[in-house]
């Protein structure tokens, strides 16, 4: 297994996940996009960009934060910090594609189908990740997945970079430092 992904990487594992998203929905139908922040919610919106070249007429974007959603809060710490969920877009009916960088124990995607579930019901939910590291906790899978990492150990992170916020695009598999 590969343990550093440069830029180029990035760009044919996005390519690969429009592609798969593409291929399962029209482009002449409403389909909402919804990121998960932070990396998602960058991820979501290049992955809109580049259904819109492939002629889907009808995003809808909208970004999640699940902080307060999570079953892990009170180890975050006493003043975690909250940024506004933005779903200024009809769910209800619509098909939504909810999209994460990494996939791992299934609890944020648990957190953000909760906090969905505040705001309406869509007709269905499919996630799309940049990277599945196995661990699952939850009975929670990707629908599309770009990079497949395989069961790694606990010990080791994936560490999603994106040029929008970090400067570069990259992934990197490496040991955890925040032990």
């Amino acid at each position: 297994m590969q343990n550093h992904y440069h830029a180029d990487d990035v760009r044919r594992f996005l390519d690969d996940l429009v592609g798969q998203v593409a291929g399962a929905f029209a482009p002449d139908r409403p389909l909402n996009i919804v990121g998960i922040r932070t990396r998602g919610e960058t991820l979501a919106e290049r992955l809109a960009q580049r259904l819109r070249q492939r002629r889907f007429t009808k995003i809808g974007r909208g970004v999640l934060d699940i902080t307060l959603y999570r079953d892990d809060l009170s180890e975050i710490g006493p003043r975690p910090l909250v940024q506004p969920t933005h779903l200024d877009i009809d769910i209800d009916g619509a098909p939504m594609v909810l999209v994460d960088d990494v996939i791992f124990t299934g609890r944020t995607v648990r957190a953000a189908l909760n906090e969905l579930g505040d705001f309406g019901r869509p007709s269905v939910i499919r996630l799309a990740v940049l990277a599945d590291r196995g661990g699952r906790e939850l009975p929670i899978q990707a629908d599309f997945v770009a990079l497949e990492l395989g069961e790694l150990p606990r010990e080791l992170r994936v560490k999603v970079r994106l040029v929008e916020s970090d400067g570069t695009d990259e992934i990197i598999v490496g040991p955890r430092t925040d032990k």
